[in-house]
């Protein structure tokens, strides 16, 4: 009986034990000892990515140090951490100068205009380029993608060849025709769809190889079963690739959207030869900055120029990344 008793008890108690023990969950890590794991285990991957880290940290987050300067009296002899506290001085200059709604609205439409038709016109040349020949590609993808390699110097130098006023190309032929020579660079009307066809020439090549690499991407079967329901090439790219490539499109402008504030320097400081006749429908925030820093010396206001353009772009990519994902998570940057 005794043995009996014992081993029930034994039985008992080690099943109390048992039960005890997988009841006991084991113990969160913390926050540092979960990064740290997850580093260890991933330290190869980690190793590899030492110098793209370091670069970033010298040039990306480090000189955010000076940033200080955009609220500060800047002067050289005194230096960053020793010059005198502005406030927000130098912000007044960009937003009460006569010119701070013109630079500001002209900085915005440009923008806008560039990253709808840069869209555009690239979704249609991915889509043609899709369409030829594999022999051709290589050659259309080389004549597209040169200009992004070309500095706005060297493009300005062949913008003023095409517009100069007693030998340009343009008024050579207007000549020929007749029609007397046109100043280009005293004809503020014209300007807004020269920079926007300059801009277009440069980047859209850039844009096309995007959304081509994204076509090439997209599974075959679904252009061979349209091929059997008897679909005509407009019908497979707007019922097929379009809606396929439109993850990838609201990714590039959501990024583009982050730059609406941030003008393009060189395309509107050297293309337009930096005429002053021309400053109503030319000038952004970049190029008004620069003439007024190159004249004024006033650093501040640069530092609080660039400060301004980083906040409102970080904001403007925030908005439209929530934006998308309250329509469509799957379609959103993060």
């Amino acid at each position: 009986m005794l043995s009996k008793e014992n081993s029930a008890m034994s039985g008992e108690t080690s099943q109390a034990a048992l039960s005890g023990a997988l009841s006991r969950k084991p113990k969160a890590k913390s926050f540092v000892g979960r990064e740290l794991h997850h580093f260890w285990r991933n330290r190869e991957l980690f190793l590899l990515s030492l110098p793209g880290v370091v670069y970033k940290l010298i040039f990306a987050y480090l000189p955010m140090v000076g940033l200080i300067i955009a609220f500060k009296k800047y002067r050289y002899d005194k230096g960053i951490f020793g010059s005198d506290w502005a406030g927000l001085d130098n912000f007044k200059y960009l937003f009460t100068g006569d010119a701070a709604w013109r630079i500001t609205r002209n900085t915005v439409l440009y923008n806008a205009a560039y990253m709808i038709l840069t869209t555009c016109i690239a979704l249609l040349f991915a889509v043609l380029l899709n369409e030829i020949r594999a022999k051709w590609t290589k050659v259309y993808q080389t004549s597209l993608f040169l200009p992004h390699f070309l500095s706005w110097v060297l493009v300005g130098y062949i913008a003023y060849a095409f517009l100069n006023h007693s030998e340009g190309f343009l008024n050579g032929m207007l000549a020929s025709f007749g029609v007397n020579p046109i100043s280009w660079y005293q004809k503020p009307g014209v300007w807004p769809v020269i920079l926007v066809i300059f801009h277009i020439w440069k980047a859209v090549g850039f844009s096309t190889l995007i959304y081509f690499a994204g076509i090439m991407g997209i599974n075959s079967e679904y252009y061979e079963a349209a091929k059997i329901d008897g679909a005509t090439k407009r019908q497979m790219a707007v019922s097929i690739t379009i809606p396929l490539l439109s993850p990838l499109v609201i990714i590039m402008l959501i990024l583009s959207i982050g730059g609406m504030f941030r003008g393009d320097f060189g395309l509107h400081y050297f293309i337009p030869n930096n005429s002053g006749f021309i400053y109503g429908t030319t000038d952004v925030i970049d190029t008004y900055v620069y003439r007024s820093l190159r004249e004024l010396g006033n650093v501040g206001m640069s530092a609080a120029t660039g400060l301004y353009q980083s906040v409102v772009g970080l904001v403007l990519v925030l908005l439209a990344n929530g934006i998308v994902k309250k329509i469509n998570p799957d379609h959103s940057l993060w």
